[in-house]
């Protein structure tokens, strides 16, 4: 017999959990599914994912293929005495063992079907990936949508209509964030309610700051004189510039907090915003920097390097 690959035809890992198998299954049969799929081997692709699943959903029966073993899908082998006598083989395997019922009655066939004809079935839910700016993210924006989502016609056709949607993103969306619309997504069928649209936001890179979570990230270039001695130091944010006092002795890479100032939080307050030390040197330099320079130099006893002698 040949050798069928359960797993690849479910599209899981073999070790994957039974919520992924039966969340997998449901996936690829709403697809391929004969009476709504237009591709040109969907029913012999059904069949195949009816029986992967009709298999791996038992565990006694999961256990028992794991057992063969993983080969290359096609590949003839002869299968211990006991999987032909308990299981049938790949060839003579039964669809008896499918939840046809709750596919039906989830997702519907053409016209309904004896499962479905009459039942309430809610809509899909879709997601949509977003990009937005760190700017949108901390005001809030609206965005205009133009999806095209699959829908049944009156008789009973899977068909992609175009829909506009207005979505709005509150103030302090943050990267990686999901967000629900309600009754956004598919439209339901025999009266049930429409499913959800979900936003997956991204927000694009900017030229100064760096976002993780409701907190901001800005690099802050400080002389040597000004990070030795001291500084007030004019910090963009993004409601607008602010003052920040630089303490004498600051270090490179040194995070200096300005409470308050990152993304706005749902439920009030916000992240805030770090002000990431450089310490930039001049590219070129005047005789007289030179000078003061070479004066620092002989009069300063400090070693930055003092740690590499310790312990030697």
């Amino acid at each position: 017999m040949k050798y069928s690959d359960y797993y690849a035809a479910l599209g899981v890992e073999r070790g994957a959990s039974q919520e992924e198998i039966k969340k997998s299954y449901r996936r690829l049969a709403q697809k391929y599914h004969p009476d709504v799929s237009k591709e040109p081997e969907a029913e012999e692709r059904f069949k195949q994912i009816a029986e992967a699943y009709g298999t791996l959903k038992d565990p006694e029966k999961r256990a028992a293929y794991d057992a063969l073993g993983a080969r290359p899908q096609g590949e003839e082998f002869r299968p211990p005495p006991e999987w032909t006598r308990q299981h049938g083989g790949n060839e003579q395997f039964s669809f008896d063992d499918v939840d046809f019922a709750d596919l039906f009655t989830r997702f519907g066939a053409r016209g309904g079907g004896a499962f479905g004809e009459h039942a309430a079935m809610p809509g899909e839910d879709f997601e949509v990936p977003v990009e937005i700016s760190i700017e949108d993210a901390f005001r809030g924006t609206t965005l205009e949508l133009q999806l095209s989502m699959p829908e049944y016609d009156a008789a009973g056709r899977l068909r992609r209509v175009p829909h506009n949607v207005k979505a709005r993103i509150p103030p302090g969306a943050v990267d990686g964030q999901r967000l629900r619309l309600p009754a956004k997504g598919g439209k339901g069928r025999n009266g049930g309610r429409q499913g959800d649209l979900y936003l997956d936001i991204t927000l694009k890179p900017h030229r100064l700051f760096r976002s993780t979570g409701h907190d901001l990230f800005v690099d802050l270039p400080l002389a040597p004189w000004e990070a030795a001695l001291g500084a007030s130091i004019e910090v963009p944010t993004l409601a607008g510039a602010v003052n920040l006092k630089v303490p004498a002795g600051t270090s490179s890479g040194q995070k200096l907090r300005l409470t308050g100032r990152g993304l706005p939080r749902p439920r009030g307050g916000a992240g805030d915003l770090y002000a990431v030390v450089q310490i930039v040197v001049p590219a070129q330099t005047t005789e007289r920097e030179r000078e003061l320079f070479a004066s620092l130099k002989e009069a300063s006893a400090f070693n930055p390097r003092r740690h590499f002698a310790e312990g030697a």
